[in-house]
């Protein structure tokens, strides 16, 4: 049973279909599934005599499973072992649990990383006072005159 949100229409029939379709319905850009298919997130897809990509409910799937990984901040990489881990049948939840532990663990370090830059930000405005001198410590520091003998 997928956990994705009901976005494929349950009365959507008319499968296989193109690209834009496919990109319409995973609300991925068409550019994006080219991409994801040349990483080989997505399994080599079938063509017409023409020569024209043709997608599956289950690519369209697929697509969806990736575009909720990327809004999560997934890494490409995450996303591949997890696609991966979402078709293996025989997988462990703990391999799922131990990359979505490792992926909340990065976004506490990038998050504490951010809540720094802006301390610092929110110092150098308050030490900045807007009006029509040149001085400016915002300036002084993005030169590192900060850390300069004489400075």
């Amino acid at each position: 049973m997928s956990t994705l949100p009901e976005v494929v229409p349950a009365t959507y029939s008319a499968w296989p279909v193109a690209i834009g379709t496919a990109a319409r319905l995973s609300n991925v850009s068409a550019k994006m599934v080219r991409h994801y298919e040349s990483m080989g997130l997505l399994a080599s897809v079938a063509r017409t005599d023409s020569g024209y990509r043709q997608y599956a409910e289950a690519d369209v799937r697929t697509l969806q499973f990736i575009k909720r990984c990327r809004t999560l901040g997934f890494s490409m990489l995450e996303i591949a072992e997890l696609v991966d881990l979402w078709h293996n049948r025989k997988r462990t939840s703990a391999s799922v649990k131990r990359i979505a532990q490792k992926h909340v663990e990065d976004l506490s370090q990038r998050i504490d990383a951010m809540q720094a830059m802006q301390r610092t930000l929110v110092s150098l405005l308050d030490h900045c006072h807007g009006d029509e001198r040149p001085e400016c410590p915002i300036l002084d520091d993005l030169a590192g005159n900060c850390c300069r003998p004489g400075a």
